[in-house]
């Protein structure tokens, strides 16, 4: 578990399941991630978060705030794979309910993110990706530090040609000397 000011990161746990279903549901939501998700589909993503975790010992954590206990999303570290062109790499990510959206959740659960995974794991940098046209996520990465290396830019291969979020930029940070 990882606390912020305002924050508790930790591992889904089954009370969280309608929470996440409402955020995965909202098509503001998936229009960053490229498709909501049906409670059937969060469910099993939240089974993927937890066999990650049982893994690696990190995943796509809630994202709880403290004042009032609202999940009011996800932020963490994923082991990327090299079925994507940056990876294999660590990877920081985060999806809000977009009532939370431009309050500075995003940013304090990324960082804090950063912060564990340079302290907990033996890695020289972490990576973060998006769709090019998703600027609020970018100034995100900019915000905790990380910088675009556009020779790491790719075409999401689960992504149609065609599709609106096919060109990713990838942002990168080293860890700190």
């Amino acid at each position: 578990m990882i606390e912020t000011e305002r924050l508790i990161l930790r591992p889904p746990e089954a009370r969280d399941r309608a929470a996440l279903a409402a955020i995965n549901g909202d098509p503001r939501v998936g229009d960053w991630l490229a498709a909501t998700l049906t409670p059937e589909q969060n469910d099993a993503m939240i089974e993927r978060v937890l066999a990650h975790q049982a893994k690696h010992g990190f995943c796509l954590w809630v994202a709880e705030r403290k004042a009032d206990g609202t999940v009011i999303g996800m932020a963490g570290l994923m082991a990327m794979g090299a079925d994507l062109p940056p990876g294999p790499a660590l990877e920081v990510g985060w999806r809000l309910a977009p009532a939370t959206w431009g309050q500075g959740y995003a940013t304090e659960g990324a960082r804090a993110c950063l912060d564990w995974g340079f302290a907990h794991r033996d890695v020289p940098e972490i990576i973060a990706i998006t769709a090019a046209t998703n600027l609020a996520s970018q100034a995100v990465m900019r915000r905790i530090g990380m910088a675009p290396d556009p020779s790491r830019d790719f075409a999401h291969p689960k992504l149609a040609d065609d599709h609106p979020l096919k060109a990713h930029v990838t942002y990168a940070i080293k860890r700190p000397a």
